[in-house]
């Protein structure tokens, strides 16, 4: 089992950063592929970055490329997603996952993950 606890969402207006943590506990953190996805009020919960179990290769949803950056500290056993630029479109609940590295994955897909986080609210403000 691995419990994951998103912490660092808030208010902020438009044109801001936010920096979102998510941090995990229970089983070795280190062979875990994490992602963060993210649900709007009326939508359908979707993909915004993945990154895998050693960090070495990242994923980003189109809407967010360039604006926000995703790493991890597995020595912290924390993922990050670090939010620039930001648009009242992010505002939406964030959620981080973890699906352990041994398996197929596919970083945009909710469904290849194993564990999911209570989530974080974002409100970017215009």
């Amino acid at each position: 089992q691995v419990q994951l606890v998103e912490s660092g969402g808030g208010l902020v207006q438009a044109g801001g950063s936010l920096r979102l943590s998510c941090a995990a506990s229970g089983r070795t953190f280190s062979s875990y592929h994490m992602g963060w996805f993210r649900q709007a009020p009326g939508k359908e919960r979707e993909f915004v970055a993945a990154i895998s179990w050693r960090g070495g290769s990242t994923y980003y949803a189109d809407s967010v490329k360039g604006r926000f950056t995703i790493s991890r500290d597995n020595a912290k056993n924390t993922v990050y997603l670090q939010m620039n630029s930001l648009k009242p479109e992010d505002t939406a609940v964030y959620y981080c996952a973890a699906k352990g590295a041994g398996a197929i994955w596919t970083p945009n897909l909710m469904g290849r993950y194993d564990y999911w986080g209570q989530g974080t609210q974002v409100t970017v403000s215009s």
